[in-house]
């Protein structure tokens, strides 16, 4: 009898994670062994349970998604990590990527897909669901905003995209638990690296890069 894929959920909705753990349950070779709320937690959970698979959401506050997988693959170079995110957009893909990541399904997708997925990477193989990486419209402005985003760090691609989304910096200072001196840094660097004066311009660059909807 083969050994179950062990998996961690991490997600700050413990509906959502509640979900999670129903439909894995139902799927043989399966096992959720911890769940986790933020990304703080998660080091320490793969030190206690050393799971297969890591299954976690992007969006959540605290250190966030894109560097709690950084931290973990940092730590854990054997970890294999399957974003399952509502963002579709191929620039999350990306940052997710290359943050350690080997895997990226929306929660949109059929449930087959979350299972597949995980046993795929438990297989020592990536997953992107596909359509994710869709070629991009041919736009220089977008392809040399694409470029540039691409060079920015989690946190920073973090704090661009709360700002594009129109919250303050007190505000993204609260949800990523972060000073507000160094929030207001971080947008200044970014706005540097873009190229842009003032948030206005910064919002709309976001919306052509994909970073947030319009």
């Amino acid at each position: 009898m083969n050994k179950a894929i062990k998996v961690i959920l991490v997600d700050d909705h413990a509906v959502v994670r509640a979900g999670f753990r129903m439909l894995l349950a139902a799927s043989d070779g399966i096992e959720v062994v911890a769940e986790a709320e933020r990304g703080e937690a998660v080091c320490q959970l793969y030190q206690q349970w050393q799971p297969d698979v890591v299954v976690m959401d992007l969006s959540m506050p605290g250190i966030g998604g894109l560097e709690t997988i950084r931290r973990v693959i940092s730590r854990h170079q054997e970890a294999k990590v399957l974003v399952f995110s509502v963002h579709d957009e191929q620039v999350y893909v990306h940052h997710a990527m290359s943050a350690g990541a080997q895997g990226y399904i929306t929660k949109n997708s059929a449930p087959a897909i979350l299972v597949d997925a995980i046993h795929a990477l438990a297989a020592g193989g990536t997953y992107i669901e596909q359509g994710l990486l869709k070629s991009l419209p041919q736009h220089d402005q977008q392809i040399d905003y694409q470029t540039i985003i691409a060079t920015l760090s989690p946190r920073e691609f973090d704090v661009l995209r709360l700002l594009a989304k129109g919250l303050t910096v007190q505000k993204i200072a609260e949800e990523l638990c972060l000073g507000q001196k160094t929030v207001a840094n971080y947008g200044t660097q970014i706005k540097s690296k873009l190229q842009v004066s003032n948030l206005a311009e910064l919002a709309h660059m976001a919306v052509l890069a994909g970073v947030v909807k319009s």
